[in-house]
């Protein structure tokens, strides 16, 4: 192993999660980040935690999925063969919805304006820090079904796989996102404020060895649930 990967090795092992991710959704790959770029992500994530005001609702539904390929959860009907793969043997389905709020989103903007190279990065973190509170409120449901037998499956959202975007619609509307958490969505399906997330997460009464970061941090790649 030459000494650039014992380098990268090294600095991947000794990050925290969120810096991890920040760094993968800044698209640095196997190569190094370098100490600037890890000084704006560390100021990022601070200003961060000054600004963000987190807020997650979910609600539980009994879930059936038909031979024909439709699944239905809740009173919403939903045709798609990556959804139908991960939610395979599930009995109930969790719609999720979580937000930064809007005063990230006018951070980013205010960045934006005086030092573009430093909002790129803080639009990195966002989704990062956006990705560990899921999972921490993913933990906490988890933790509910657990009493009931019930084992969660990764989060899957409209847009992954052949899942169609316009699903954000119903999900939202049962969850009532906009009164619930302040969540609302354009005519094209963005959602505002920006750094929000929308997700389906099934339950099955099978344990799985799925990690709550979901697929990208597991390495099993032939996973018949895999989004």
């Amino acid at each position: 192993m030459n000494n650039l990967s014992e380098i990268i090795k090294v600095q991947v092992e000794t990050m925290d999660r969120r810096t991890r991710e920040a760094v993968r959704y800044l698209g640095y790959g196997k190569n190094a980040a370098d100490e600037n770029t890890l000084a704006l992500i560390k100021d990022a994530f601070a200003m961060l935690e000054a600004t963000a005001a987190p807020k997650s609702v979910s609600r539980i539904f009994e879930m059936e999925q038909r031979e024909d390929g439709c699944i239905i959860i809740g009173n919403m009907e939903i045709r798609s063969t990556s959804l139908n793969r991960n939610l395979k043997g599930c009995t109930k389905a969790v719609l999720f919805g979580a937000t930064l709020g809007g005063a990230v989103d006018r951070l980013i903007r205010r960045v934006s304006i005086t030092d573009m190279a430093k909002a790129v990065v803080l639009q990195a973190c966002a989704a990062a820090f956006l990705e560990e509170y899921c999972d921490s409120e993913q933990l906490k449901i988890g933790r509910r079904l657990e009493k009931e037998g019930l084992y969660l499956r990764p989060r899957f959202s409209p847009g992954y796989g052949d899942l169609d975007i316009h699903y954000q619609e119903p999900i939202m509307r049962i969850l009532e996102c906009a009164k619930t958490i302040g969540l609302t969505m354009t005519d094209s399906f963005m959602m505002t404020p920006t750094k929000s997330v929308t997700a389906l997460i099934g339950a099955s009464p099978v344990k799985e060895r799925c990690p709550v970061q979901g697929c990208e941090a597991c390495e099993k790649k032939d996973c018949e649930y895999r989004r």
